[in-house]
């Protein structure tokens, strides 16, 4: 069966003089069913002579769950701020078929618009398309608000692997982590579309000016609704309710900032914040589903347990310190529970870890993985211009990572040159031969 298959993808095969766009295409999905005939055992990203794609392809599968929950979270939220099912486990449908309805074309923008400039320029270069959008393609969606607009969301991605990837050569070669730089972009480019309560939940203005059908995808609801109708189950509905007069969607972070931990337990329960239940970007709330796929990535060995573990400790210290210091409301926030809120989890484990724009020396894991807890829980805390520190940390430890590797090695060379020296001098007092370098350093 396998055989004839790669028989049958053998005799599509376009011509690459004559099309070499189509050849360019065609060969992007062949290595993408197909395990290449040869397998680097060395190099960049690859693992127990794993290739790249397989290894990106581990990554995506941790995240299927993420985007199963947010999917959900989406509707959910949805109806929370209608006033409707606010069960977690009510309208399962109708929250489920909202969520796609959002999801889907964000998915599809980022990977038309992040897919079309990597194939371009596999094409202009004439090599193969490079796989490490595999995973950036991944992740843009689910750290994005779910109203977020798509031509924004098209322009970001088009930055974050033209400027960010594809001018410094391409998967391997780039200093920032691409979904980060997409994210940024949006930040300080259209501020007001990636801040504020009302980005994190989907059609609160939409539907306060006419309901459901006041939508792009109005004509969506109404196909949804006849099937729904036929089977018994409820439906949208022709208008929808208008939002809650004073309903807020503010994340718990927006309220730890303005008014304390106080405000935030007001608001959402303890368990709520750890199970996801809450409004924030769509792949970033539930912490046991983050964890469960950050198990996964360690077990398969695609991600360094390492920068995780400092990174926890980084951000732990730091807001032991805040705690210390007491002067906002935000700094009292109890250091365990600032775990709860953000996105910490979720850049710790899919983020930090991308072994491209991170350390590469087993010491330099440790000390980049704790400043970026460090710098990330002051920006979180201290500065309530952004909504969140890790972005802007794990950013700014990216440029700094190949710095914190070169004095690693630095660090490494000195010492084993003292040790050298050490035995070359306790030798010539005994009068005996210097051992030969290789000997001295094993």
């Amino acid at each position: 069966m396998k055989k004839s298959l790669l028989n049958l993808f053998k005799k599509i095969e376009p011509d690459k003089d004559k099309s070499p766009f189509l050849h360019t295409a065609y060969d992007a999905f062949f290595t993408f069913a197909f395990t290449p005939n040869m397998v680097t055992k060395n190099g960049v990203h690859i693992r127990d002579g794993m290739d790249l794609k397989r290894q990106m392809v581990h990554v995506v599968i941790a995240l299927q769950v993420l985007y199963l929950f947010g999917t959900y979270n989406i509707g959910h939220q949805h109806f929370v701020a209608l006033g409707e099912y606010t069960g977690f486990l009510e309208g399962v449908h109708l929250k489920l078929i909202y969520g796609l309805i959002k999801i889907i074309p964000i998915f599809i923008v980022t990977h038309v618009v992040g897919l079309g400039i990597e194939f371009y320029y596999a094409y202009k270069k004439g090599h193969g398309v490079e796989e490490g959008f595999l995973v950036s393609g991944a992740l843009i969606p689910l750290i994005m608000p779910p109203d977020i607009p798509l031509w924004i969301l098209g322009v970001s991605v088009a930055f974050a692997v033209w400027i960010g990837k594809e001018a410094f050569g391409g998967t391997g070669m780039n200093i920032l982590n691409i979904a980060l730089l997409s994210r940024v972009f949006i930040f300080f480019a259209y501020p007001t579309y990636i801040s504020g309560d009302e980005v994190w939940i989907a059609g609160i203005e939409k539907a306060a000016e006419g309901g459901y059908f006041a939508q792009a995808y109005g004509g969506v609801y109404q196909f949804f609704d006849s099937i729904f109708a036929s089977i018994g189950l409820s439906t949208f509905g022709a208008g929808g309710n208008a939002v809650v007069d004073g309903y807020t969607g503010a994340t718990p972070l927006a309220l730890a900032a303005k008014e304390g931990w106080g405000a935030v337990t007001a608001e959402y329960s303890t368990a709520q914040m750890w199970w996801g239940t809450i409004p924030g970007s769509i792949g970033e709330s539930s912490k046991p589903l983050i964890i469960l796929g950050t198990l996964f990535l360690i077990v398969t060995k695609i991600a360094d347990w390492k920068i995780m573990v400092s990174m926890v400790f980084g951000a732990a210290f730091m807001a032991l310190l805040l705690n210390a210091w007491g002067a906002t409301e935000f700094m009292e926030v109890p250091w365990y529970y600032q775990f709860y809120m953000g996105s910490f989890l979720f850049a710790m484990a899919f983020m930090a870890t991308d072994p491209v724009t991170a350390t590469s020396t087993a010491t330099g894991k440790w000390i980049y993985g704790f400043l970026i807890g460090f710098v990330g829980m002051i920006v979180r805390v201290l500065n309530p211009a952004y909504p969140e520190g890790w972005m802007l940390a794990i950013l700014f430890m990216n440029v700094f990572a190949p710095l914190i590797d070169h004095y690693v090695l630095q660090a490494n060379i000195k010492r084993r040159a003292k040790r050298l020296t050490a035995i070359a001098k306790t030798q010539d007092e005994e009068g005996t031969s210097a051992p030969a370098p290789a000997q001295a350093q094993a």
